[in-house]
């Protein structure tokens, strides 16, 4: 998950031309690579959960992922049943429901001016 998100993290911050490779990779690897193995994981044991039947934090960053993910592609999730049930399951408990709504504290996904402003501390 970590891999996966840290590619997501740096894609806002990519000059144009790395971006469509950057992002192009994203993609690939995650419908490759990791989604393919998490959906491996929820099927194997015919669980509700990464961990057995009892949510646990891996559920929690793995829905975050989806949820950064998807701000990239949308779509990207829909050829993986398992994942995206789990994100509705997740997403509907009461606490993490509310953490989503419109005026929460979650963030907005990253816009220009905040990618601008992160280059000019960071880089």
């Amino acid at each position: 998950m970590a891999d996966l998100n840290e590619m997501i993290i740096l894609y806002p911050f990519g000059s144009p031309g790395e971006k469509d490779a950057n992002l192009a990779q994203i993609k690939e690897k995650a419908k490759t690579r990791y989604f393919p193995a998490f959906e491996k994981v929820l099927k194997s044991h015919g669980q509700d959960y990464l961990v057995g039947n009892r949510l646990s934090k891996a559920d929690i960053l793995l829905v975050e992922l989806l949820y950064n993910v998807e701000e990239i592609d949308p779509t990207i999730i829909t050829s993986f049943p398992l994942l995206q049930n789990l994100k509705t399951r997740v997403s509907s408990l009461p606490t993490v429901k509310k953490f989503l709504q419109p005026g929460s504290q979650r963030k907005p996904p990253v816009s220009e001016k905040s990618v601008e402003e992160g280059k000019r501390i960071f880089f």
